[in-house]
């Protein structure tokens, strides 16, 4: 398959068009960004762990009936996805309270919730990604009553199948995020990545930050951390 003219670069990630029309390569990078892009930085082969874990997390997923944008990794940093149209809601899904959520409603971090939540951001980053809900998704024409059904349904199943998976490896599952696309059929698939830098997770034991966090807050062994998460994950 053949990389042609870059399409897109975000904070993490280029997107690169390909020979094959229904098929897109996405290049990880070490640029690491916090606050939207506010906080700047650089972890050392973040890329290459996020690509490994992101990958390997899908196609666990796959294995349970999720379908993903992910065809096959084709270097450390590189991933050839299937092509689709962003739908333009992030969806966060909180186990228990940390970040935003904690601030946001004087939760103390750390408290588990008595149900999980789920949340949704409308992907702007000039408008600070602002928290949205159903009304806002419908009224801004950004998915369907169905699609916000089949997003919220595979969001709650991700987690179920993910929590489990992670508790075996002693990882808790905090929080994360996730992105879905549409095929040009229209079919909502998981897309984006699932990784240190999208998920909260923590040591089941010590509660020891394996995440993006540490970037965020200036705690320092950020490197560490993302290498543990591949390492419990992968092996390697």
């Amino acid at each position: 398959m053949k990389k042609l003219e870059q399409l897109y670069e975000g904070k993490a990630k280029k997107v690169f068009k390909t020979d094959d029309p229904n098929a897109y390569i996405v290049e990880y990078k070490d640029d690491a960004t916090a606050f939207n892009g506010l906080k700047k930085g650089t972890i050392a082969e973040k890329g290459i762990i996020n690509n490994k874990v992101s990958n390997h997390l899908m196609k666990m997923l796959e294995g349970h009936g999720v379908p993903t944008h992910v065809i096959e990794q084709i270097s450390d940093r590189e991933t050839v996805v299937k092509k689709v149209s962003i739908v333009p809601i992030e969806v966060i899904v909180r186990n228990i309270a940390a970040g935003s959520l904690s601030k946001r409603l004087g939760i103390p971090e750390g408290t588990k919730l008595a149900k999980t939540v789920l949340e949704y951001s409308y992907k702007d980053d000039a408008l600070g990604d602002p928290m949205i809900n159903d009304y806002h998704v419908f009224a801004m024409e950004l998915a369907t009553p169905q699609e916000l059904k089949t997003i919220a349904d595979y969001a709650f199943k991700i987690n179920e199948i993910l929590a489990a998976y992670l508790k075996d490896l002693n990882i808790e599952l905090i929080d994360f995020k996730l992105e879905f696309g549409k095929t040009p059929d229209g079919k909502i698939i998981l897309a984006d990545e699932i990784s240190p830098d999208t998920c909260r997770f923590w040591d089941s034991t010590t509660g020891e930050k394996l995440d993006k966090d540490r970037f965020r807050r200036d705690m320092g062994g950020v490197e560490g951390a993302y290498h543990e998460i591949l390492k419990r994950l992968l092996g390697e």
